[in-house]
Order: C-alpha cells, then sequence, then structure tokens
C-alpha cells in the first residue's frame, strides 16, 4: 500500500464523509472548514469551479492541513492537478475517469478519487492508479449496480456521491460503499454556520446509524 493509500484511510477511518463545498468564497472557507471539523469531518474538498478555488484551497490547506484531507473537486484536466498541488492541496477529486488526471496526481503523490459510472471505467481508474473510487452520479448508480460492481472489483474504497441524503445512505453502504460525498445536504451558498453544523451532525448521525 502506498503512502497516500495510508493517507486516505487515515481520514476515512475517522469519518468516510466528504465535505463538498461548490461555491464556497475565500472569505467563508474558513469559518466553515473550522465548523466543519469541529463536527467531525476530516475529508474537505473544493470544487475547481468555486469563486477563486485555489485560493480557498490555499487557506484551508494552511491552517488546517495538519488535520484534515484538503483538496479540489471538479478536477477535469492535468494542469488543474498541478494547480491544485501547488495550492497545498493532497486530494484530486474528479467527477469523470481521466486516466492522464490520475497519473499526474500520483505523479504529484497526491490521493486520486476519480468519478466512476462502469466496471470499464472502474478498472481504467484503478489500473491508472487510483486510491479511491468515486461512483457518481450515485443518482444511476444505484446500490443495485454498486452491488453487482462491487463483487468483481479489487479491495477498495468506494464512495457514493450525487444525490446523497440521511434516507439513502444505508441502501448504499449495504451494497458495499465505504462513505459518502455531501454536497448541498451540507453546504451551499449563503447558509448559516448554525445550519451548516446542524446539518453536518445530523448527516454523521444518520450515518452511524445507516453503518449499525
Amino acid at each position: 500500500m502506498n503512502t497516500q493509500n495510508n493517507l486516505l484511510e487515515k481520514y476515512l477511518n475517522q469519518t468516510p464523509l466528504v465535505a463538498i463545498l461548490r461555491g464556497i468564497t475565500p472569505e467563508e472557507v474558513v469559518s466553515v472548514t473550522s465548523c466543519l471539523i469541529d463536527a467531525g469531518y476530516t475529508i474537505i474538498e473544493v470544487p475547481l469551479n468555486s469563486p477563486q478555488a485555489l485560493e480557498s484551497i490555499a487557506l484551508i490547506a494552511d491552517k488546517f492541513g495538519a488535520q484534515a484531507l484538503i483538496g479540489a473537486g471538479t478536477v477535469t484536466q492535468v494542469h488543474e492537478v498541478e494547480e491544485v498541488h501547488r495550492a497545498g492541496g493532497r486530494l484530486v477529486f474528479s467527477p469523470n475517469c481521466d486516466t492522464d488526471v490520475i497519473r499526474k496526481t500520483k505523479q504529484l503523490e497526491m490521493v486520486s478519487m476519480p468519478g466512476c459510472c462502469t466496471p470499464s471505467e472502474v478498472f481504467s481508474a484503478l489500473n491508472a492508479g487510483a486510491d479511491a473510487i468515486k461512483f457518481f452520479p450515485a443518482n444511476i448508480v444505484t446500490p443495485d449496480v454498486v452491488k453487482a460492481m462491487a463483487a468483481v472489483l479489487p479491495p477498495c474504497p468506494l464512495l457514493a456521491v450525487g444525490g446523497i441524503n440521511n434516507s439513502n445512505m444505508k441502501a448504499y453502504l449495504d451494497a458495499g460503499v465505504t462513505g459518502f460525498g455531501l454536497g448541498t445536504a451540507l453546504y451551499k451558498p449563503g447558509k448559516s454556520l448554525a445550519d451548516i453544523d446542524s446539518s453536518a451532525k445530523d448527516i454523521i448521525a444518520a450515518f452511524k446509524t445507516a453503518s449499525d
């Protein structure tokens, strides 16, 4: 197991939930990330289509890099991987399976988690060096599909992302996923810190219930 596998495993073992902060700004990213870490989240993703995303990543990587796995989402180009690395990010979360992006991520000793929908994409991603697989969008990669794929995959972390909420976690966990990525159920622009804190705690409680 390589260093990045160990790093990802460390944080997934703490809380296998990725906080996806789409639309967040540098002005609020530190306070929101602090709130989420206090609630128990240890993997934080800032999608690159957020305003000044690299600045936000740099801010929280500098302040929370020892406490959480910080990185970028919606990474679709090799040069973006390099930019995230320069900003201090250690995680590359992609919506698709681009083997060039995966290989550059691993070359820079970062954690690679590409998005996949089919067995062919999953095996291509793993062969390119991906540390984990993101089933995205989970709306179309149903628990039945996950279960069928998990039966033929080598052991690796599997996360479901897209349309995940408190009511459907158990079905995905029973199908074989390791954890989840949470976006609008957790954060959206304009949501107060108090509401973010409440949602964060509710989601963790729902995950623990679904895991039992």
